[in-house]
């Protein structure tokens, strides 16, 4: 009769080496190749994983990444620990494709960049996120007043 294998009889004792890499996960950039082109970079990441933060079950999305460099580009071994980072995190589908957009944002400062997270469905529900460089937040003055009644036009 074989003894059936359990997690306390697994060969790692300590934490493995890819686990360690997320842990200290930075997104890095790099010098623009062909700074002198205009070219687009497209990058998909199928196994994106995260946790919803109401109930903490997996949500599973394609993240794609499309940006037009200037001078610099990001490391995609960095990328990939970086996207890894959020397995284990209860985070929204907008928060995190947001956080995502930002972080390379900040750290390419691109000519263009969209983040679209395609998550899968859960519940019945499909969720698309895309946030782009084109999309502006336009901000209106409040036409109501403190006590919430609306100002009636002239």
């Amino acid at each position: 009769m074989s003894k059936k294998q359990t997690h306390q009889d697994s060969p790692l004792s300590s934490p493995a080496y890819g686990a360690i890499a997320i842990s200290e996960a930075s997104l890095e950039p790099w010098p623009n190749p062909a700074p002198e082109e205009v070219y687009e970079a497209n990058i998909s990441y199928p196994e994106f994983t995260c946790l919803c933060p109401r109930s903490g079950y997996p949500d599973f999305a394609t993240i794609s990444i499309r940006y037009r460099p200037k001078k610099t580009i990001v490391e995609l071994k960095s990328l990939k620990l970086y996207l890894n980072s959020f397995r284990d995190r209860p985070i929204s589908h907008e928060a995190v494709t947001a956080l995502i957009y930002r972080d390379l944002m900040t750290l390419l400062e691109p000519e263009f960049l969209e983040v679209t997270g395609d998550f899968n469905v859960r519940g019945n529900v499909k969720t698309v996120i895309t946030l782009h460089s084109g999309m502006e937040r336009k901000r209106k003055k409040s036409s109501s007043s403190r006590s919430g009644k609306q100002k009636q036009p002239s």
